[in-house]
């Protein structure tokens, strides 16, 4: 049994036996998405959050065994490695003690207390925190030489070995860091002459709280001010009570000696052990601001990439505009473009009328199912011009986020999808695109180009990229995608796939048609029997000769379905969908060694409706009309609105208007929240009232309290 399994499964209080198999799922090749979907039985029905945190932690306990293995080597080399401190090192697991017992050794540049060493003053230091009576200085005169000129000279080099040693004693500085810990205050300055420059940042100008208490957003926006230079930032507890816990560890009895100790121990204090343990809760609250501030990009990520879509339908997608005009496209039910054009219907061209012979001519001769408009400039003017006109059938009307279209469209998966075409017509394809199947265009997209993060560009760029990825992979393998027809750059995220398999597919779509099975997939090139175990059970299609290729179900369990079948003499085709039959269906018959009852009731599930989606059905949201700019706002207004972004410290309302709005986490319900998430989602229809408006800075206060009660 490993150490580190045992550490995972105390930790994460999982089983051991569940890490042990999910760690050795995931040596084999395995992905999350399949282990949690398809192993459920081996990892005790681990979903792909727990599996995720058990990966994380078998990686930083593997480095931190990397690290331990040659704090090891290099003390073994100063020859000062004795048996007692070896077991000590083996038996620690936390990152910061190791490094607390390695610092004593750890090879040093050229500090106060090793030129005082090479100056013969150790033999000083001992005496002095011996703390025998007797005259520190008359003791001194016994260390005089060419480079030790007086006595003064000497006492202050045994002073900085003292120091040194105080600084390197792992109990002194867990001392410390336990009162930085427990009062430490986070302080924030404005740096003199940047007031103005710096304006942005006013709230912490002068800005002091307790570091623990202090929230991930405002961590992240006073160290942005800091990197910008606008700011100074400090960490600090109380250094008086600091220093009366510290100096009498050392400084034992009235003698003079005690006095040069207390006098060392409070330098290594101010010099040394402060900013060092500054510098390791200043990165510590950064790494837990990264981390707050990760987790809520990763969940409003996936709440956007699991919106509802309208489905396959023929859509018209605008990108609005004023004086560019309005862009239009056509897509068919697969999302291929027809036709493009532009319109002017809004100022300064103002050609009403032409635009809207031209809109209805479009829905009418692509028969077109709805209209989606992108929620940027003149969205508000354009969406008032399309809902005025009159279709010759019910037309809906979506507003649709265009957050990173832009990007998208200056992309080379956009030059790739449409090399004839600029950007513009690029952007309005991925507007219309995102109503029809908002995951299958947004995995397209930098998810830190979406607009749904918070102070994204701040954290650790590594982990937020490691979080995102696996969130979209998740998402993308939880809905599962149509085979015969997702872009490569979808492909990618299924599980066991990746860029290159996922160009192969597409190579293949188009040398051989579409696939008529999944067993086809091992003609693919470079596709084996690993990959194929990974992504076929999120690969659908949707006319293939065998039902089960357009389900979750497996293709290893197939032969489970197909015994389901006979023995209930019907054929598999027969028994999907088919609810009452499904029901007589006893899978205790079904059970075998490696198949058991979590994996035999998804099956169950699956058959009774195949392939469905689990994302729910796409709602149109009416803005007030009245309601045009930030100007026509005024207190106490009821309003409908959609929650465009959600952060630590509130979500942000879009009420129609070019400006969202904060409805603050205080004013989320009249209970207290500790998460938004608990309270609202992304895209999440909602009622707010207005509580301010300040014009100059373009910000509007919103509540949710007791709205609905007012309505």
């Amino acid at each position: 049994m490993s150490v580190i399994h045992t550490l995972i499964s105390k930790s994460l209080n999982i089983p051991i036996r569940n890490v042990e198999n999910s760690i050795k799922l995931l040596e084999e090749g395995a992905t999350i998405p399949f282990i949690s979907r398809y192993r459920k039985e081996v990892t005790g029905g681990l979903d792909e959050v727990k599996i995720a945190n058990i990966k994380e932690l078998n990686e930083k306990y593997t480095e931190l065994e990397k690290r331990k293995e040659y704090v090891l080597k290099s003390i073994s080399e100063q020859e000062k490695l004795t048996p007692e401190l070896e077991k000590k090192i083996t038996d620690c697991w936390d990152s910061t003690e190791l490094e607390d017992i390695y610092l004593p050794y750890k090879p040093k540049r050229q500090t106060r207390a090793e030129i005082a060493r090479k100056n013969g003053l150790e033999p000083l230091a001992k005496w002095l925190m011996a703390q025998y009576h007797g005259s520190p200085e008359a003791k001194a005169t016994q260390y005089l030489n060419e480079k030790v000129a007086d006595t003064e000279a000497a006492l202050k080099g045994a002073r900085d070995i003292i120091a040194e040693w105080v600084n390197e004693d792992a109990h002194a500085r867990q001392m410390v860091r336990n009162m930085f810990a427990r009062d430490a205050i986070i302080i924030s300055k404005v740096v003199k002459g940047k007031e103005e420059e710096g304006e942005k940042y006013r709230d912490y100008f002068d800005f002091s709280a307790p570091l623990s208490r202090c929230p991930s957003h405002r961590i992240l926006a006073i160290r942005r001010g800091e990197v910008e230079g606008f700011l100074r930032v400090s960490i600090s507890p109380d250094d008086e009570k600091c220093l009366d816990r510290l100096v009498p560890r050392y400084a034992k009895n009235d003698t003079e000696a005690a006095d040069q100790v207390e006098d060392a121990v409070t330098d290594s204090y101010k010099r040394l052990l402060k900013p060092s343990i500054e510098t390791e809760f200043g990165n510590l609250s950064k790494k837990q601001a990264d981390e707050a501030a990760i987790a809520v990009f990763a969940e409003n990520l996936r709440q956007l990439l699991l919106a509802p879509p309208l489905g396959q339908k023929r859509i018209l997608g605008v990108d609005p505009g004023y004086r560019t005009g309005c862009k239009l496209v056509c897509l068919d039910e697969q999302g291929n473009l027809l036709h493009n054009e532009t319109i002017y219907p809004h100022p300064p061209q103002n050609e009403f009328t032409k635009s809207a012979s031209k809109v209805v001519k479009l829905v009418s001769t692509y028969r077109i199912d709805a209209i989606a408009i992108g929620n940027g400039t003149a969205s508000r003017e354009t969406e008032r011009f399309i809902t005025s006109l009159r279709y010759e059938k019910e037309v809906k009307v979506f507003v649709v986020s265009e957050s990173g279209a832009s990007v998208y469209s200056a992309s080379k998966i956009a030059r790739e999808e449409f090399p004839e075409y600029d950007v513009t017509v690029r952007g309005a394809v991925s507007i219309g695109r995102r109503l029809s199947d908002p995951l299958a265009e947004l995995v397209k997209i930098d998810p830190k180009s979406i607009g749904v993060g918070q102070y994204q560009h701040d954290v650790d760029q590594t982990k937020l990229k490691r979080s995102l990825d696996q969130t979209v992979e998740n998402c993308v393998n939880l809905v599962g995608v149509n085979l015969n027809t997702a872009s490569k750059h979808l492909l990618t995220y299924i599980s066991g796939l990746g860029e290159v398999l996922a160009q192969n597919i597409v190579n293949w779509r188009t040398e051989n048609g579409p696939f008529r099975s999944r067993k086809e997939l091992k003609k693919v090139a470079r596709l084996g029997e690993k990959a194929f175990e990974q992504c076929a059970g999120f690969l659908r299609i949707p006319d293939a000769e065998n039902p089960l290729d357009n389900s979750a179900v497996h293709p290893e369990s197939y032969a489970i379905v197909e015994q389901m079948a006979e023995d209930l003499q019907c054929t598999v085709k027969e028994l999907i969908r088919n609810k009452p039959l499904i029901g007589t269906i006893d899978i205790n018959r079904y059970k075998t060694e490696k198949v058991g009852e979590e994996t035999l009731t998804d099956i169950l599930q699956e058959l009774e409706k195949p392939g469905r989606d689990p994302r729910t059905k796409v709602q149109v949201l009416e803005f007030d009309p009245n309601i045009r700019a930030i100007n026509d706002l005024k207190e106490g207004m009821i309003l409908p609105g959609i929650v465009t972004n959600i952060t630590n410290f509130g979500c942000f309302v879009d009420v129609g208007i070019k400006e969202n709005g904060l409805v603050h986490i205080s004013e989320l319900a009249d209970r207290f929240v500790s998460s938004p998430t608990d309270v609202v989602s992304l895209h999440q229809h909602v009622k707010v009232r207005v509580l301010s408006v300040d014009l100059e800075r373009k910000r509007i206060q919103l509540s949710m309290k007791k709205v609905e009660a007012d309505c």
